[in-house]
This record gives structure tokens, sequence and C-alpha cells, in this order.
């Protein structure tokens, strides 16, 4: 299905980078494997994977990273047919904390759940139009479309601009062949998800969710791949929910 693509795909030691690798890989795609600190996970992927890609270094909390990592995925693959944009943190910092610490917090969030994305939009953007097309996807959250508590509202409103960035290329780049879906998951089971429940107890996360659990990552890969199947260029500007009914719009 998805034969001649290659992809690259942001964050893919995390789980949910993980399981999109391996869905897209046994789609027929090749990857691009992002990482920021650990080669190791990432080098074990692409061998799990039988190769079928390359592996990139980037630390998106620097500016000018993201565009460099797209440069540096050209050059190794040549022609890129599709981007995700995974890769993202979930900080806290309560209203009360110094000025200081609370800015560093938002810029940070800011810069490596979105302004990173932003700018491998824009090369996306660019290489798709000499090549035919392209689509991006963008892994939100269901924080993004309800809001989010006191102490994350970072992360809330980094995926509700990653949401809106998706519609604003569906709208805008569409007609060239660019398309772009996002995915607004619920809790996922994954370290971010193990970490919340370690210091908030499990109950606090699954209590609002009516199925009573958390997705899995091959859930989310298993999306994703459908979303990059040309068969779906409809889906252009969909926000896919992807959160056991816990929020419903």
């Amino acid at each position: 299905m998805l034969e001649g693509q290659t992809i690259l795909v942001t964050g893919a030691t995390g789980a949910i980078g993980q399981a999109i690798c391996r869905s897209l890989v046994a789609a027929g795609a090749r990857v691009a494997i992002h990482y920021g600190r650990n080669r190791e996970a990432a080098e074990a992927l692409l061998a799990s994977l039988g190769g079928q890609g390359t592996i990139l270094a980037a630390d998106l909390s620097r500016p000018a990273a993201a565009t460099g990592m797209w440069e540096a995925a050209v050059a190794a693959e040549g022609r890129i047919s599709g981007l995700v944009n995974n890769a993202g943190i979930r900080s806290e910092v309560s209203v009360d904390a110094p000025l200081e610490e609370w800015q560093t917090v938002w810029e940070r969030e800011m810069r490596v759940n979105f302004l990173a994305a932003v700018d491998l939009t824009r090369s996306a953007i660019r290489h798709f139009r000499r090549h035919g097309g392209g689509r991006i996807v963008n892994m939100a959250s269901r924080a993004g479309q309800r809001g989010y508590a006191s102490n994350a509202m970072a992360y809330g409103a980094s995926k509700a601009a990653l949401i809106n960035l998706t519609k604003s290329v569906a709208l805008s780049h569409g007609h060239e062949g660019i398309t772009a879906v996002a995915l607004a998951p619920g809790w996922v089971r994954t370290d971010m998800a193990e970490a919340f429940i370690a210091q908030y107890g499990e109950a606090a996360a699954l209590g609002g969710i009516p199925i009573g659990r958390m997705a899995a990552p091959e859930e989310i890969g298993e999306l994703v791949a459908f979303c990059f199947r040309p068969s779906q260029v409809s889906l252009n500007g969909a926000v896919l929910d992807v959160n056991g009914g816990s929020y419903l719009r």
C-alpha cells in the first residue's frame, strides 16, 4: 500500500514513534527515524525493521535543528513523501512559579512540540512542491481540543496550535497535492502515561475513559499508516480522535 514512500518520523524511539515506524514499514514504506538522545534505540529499531530506512539525530529544542534534520533526510533518502510530527514533551510548571521558570518551560514546550513541527512543515511543503505532493500527519492530543490541567497548559496549547497548523496546511496547500491530517489521542500507554500514573494513580488517567483502558501504541501506528494510503486523500484536514470516548465533539 505504501510502496515507494519514504516517511520521516520524529520522536521515533518512543513507544508511539516505534509503533508508527513498524506500521509504515509493514505497509511497504521506508522510514527516516529521528531520535534526540538515544541512538542505541534508533539503531535497534532500524535493525528490527530490516534496515528499511535511515537514522537522524536532532535536538528539537534548538531552533535550527528541525530544518537541518530535514535536509539530512533528503540527502540520505532523496525524495521524502511524508512527514509525521510525533516528537513531543510534557512539562509541568505552576502559575505560582517564578516568571523565568514559567517562561522557560513554555518556550521549550512550544519549541519541541510545535515550532519544530512548523519548521519541518515548511521544509516539507517546499520539498513536496518539487516532487508531486506529499502528506503530513501531526500527532496532536485530546488536550489540544478540550484544554488541560493548569500545571501543563503549555502542553495543551502546543497541541492546539498543531491542530490549527494541520487545518491551515490542508486549506492552503491541498490544491498542490499537499495534504495534512492530525491525530488527537487521549491517554496512550507510554512512558509519559506511566509517569503520570506513578504520580497521580491509574484511576486519574482511566476514570474518564468509557472503554476503561488507554490506547495501545500499536493502535496509533496502524492509524498513521492508514492515513498515508494514497486512497485517503479526502482525509485532508481531518482531526481523528483516538480517545476511547473520553472526549466527544
